[in-house]
């Protein structure tokens, strides 16, 4: 029987440094792709599509075929935790994600982990699917929101600018925001380690507004909550790499370079290649960390930043992305360029 060869983006994860490193780019599956609007047309709401495991399947599956990333994410959303765990959650065209906003702690008595399960069973079932059809070689990525960012949403009932009512409930309250975020945590781990189960062979987890917090309240509600999801997972599926995505957080990033839980740290734009290469790289694998306006600008200047990141990053342990995700108007042909100029580092 021929030996199943490790996936790339697994060996990056474990350590080992490539010729090439791994690409994929973070909102792959979505509104760049008229294969993609095709498919959201028929789903109806942004739900019905996360919830049809036929429809994600299809998103999931749309940017392997047309550039052959070594990694799919699956299409899904981090408000799905919230969902399901018994909070209302809609999305509004134009306007994004909203949600009848927790106004206090007695509003945490509406809340439940009894029907995760069941109510996110199509996101497994989408996995189950989506890893059958993919290419030997691709893997596969699970993902959750990390717990504050999931409580910003759900105490804030959408996107905030100052991020006001979460804060004032987390500094004046902390004892009953402290449970909120328990109870994120324990839903975070069942939610990831049901998407291993299913098929996921990477999971990230995203923590979008962490750099809103200063130092002192950063450690306590976005490095302590995302270390405890990583250890709790660990615990149950120990060979399963972690990625974290803290975002906004600049030199903070060195809090999460050390904890042996997480596999690799995903920056930003607003971190250096260099000091990434320097200061994080010797401690954990580095993904990102493109601007995604470069890749709608494409021509030379995407070409020459991201030729200078890999420059600076790739002779380490490197996984190529975005420092944040693909935007609506990135040309479809300069995310094929994209991955060709990665593909081509090998021959240097």
């Amino acid at each position: 029987m021929k030996e199943k060869k490790t996936r790339n983006l697994i060996r990056a994860l474990r350590g080992e440094r490539l010729k090439s490193p791994p690409i994929w780019l973070m909102r792959q599956a979505g509104r760049y792709l008229p294969e993609y609007r095709a498919v959201r047309a028929k789903a109806g709401g942004f739900l019905d599509l996360c919830y049809t495991p036929d429809f994600a399947t299809e998103v999931t599956l749309q940017p392997i075929r047309r550039y052959g990333f070594d990694a799919a994410i699956i299409f899904s959303d981090i408000l799905v935790i919230p969902h399901g765990l018994g909070q209302a959650v809609w999305f509004e065209e134009g306007e994004g994600p909203k949600l009848e906003a927790l106004s206090g702690p007695g509003d945490l008595a509406k809340l439940s982990r009894a029907s995760v399960e069941d109510k996110l069973a199509p996101v497994y079932a989408a996995i189950r699917a989506t890893r059958a059809a993919l290419p030997e070689e691709t893997a596969l990525i699970g993902f959750c929101g990390a717990p504050f960012t999931l409580a910003s949403y759900m105490i804030e009932g959408g996107s905030s600018r100052d991020f006001f009512k979460i804060k004032q409930w987390a500094y004046g309250h902390p004892d009953s925001f402290r449970r909120l975020i328990d109870l994120l945590v324990e839903a975070c781990i069942d939610h990831l380690d049901r998407q291993a189960e299913a098929g996921c062979e990477v999971v990230q987890i995203f923590d979008s507004w962490a750099g809103v917090l200063p130092e002192e309240q950063l450690f306590r509600w976005s490095v302590q909550p995302m270390h405890a999801i990583a250890k709790g997972l660990k615990a149950r599926r120990p060979d399963l790499p972690i990625i974290v995505f803290p975002r906004g957080v600049g030199p903070a990033a060195l809090m999460y370079r050390r904890l042996q839980e997480f596999d690799a740290l995903s920056i930003d734009t607003a971190i250096g290649a260099h000091w990434a290469a320097e200061q994080l790289q010797p401690h954990i694998a580095v993904q990102g960390n493109l601007d995604p306006a470069m890749l709608v600008t494409g021509g030379e200047a995407m070409a020459h930043e991201t030729k200078r990141i890999l420059g600076k990053l790739a002779s380490g342990r490197h996984i190529f992305n975005l420092g944040h995700g693909i935007v609506p108007q990135t040309p479809p042909d300069n995310v094929a360029r994209l991955v060709e100029i990665v593909r081509e580092w090998s021959t240097r």
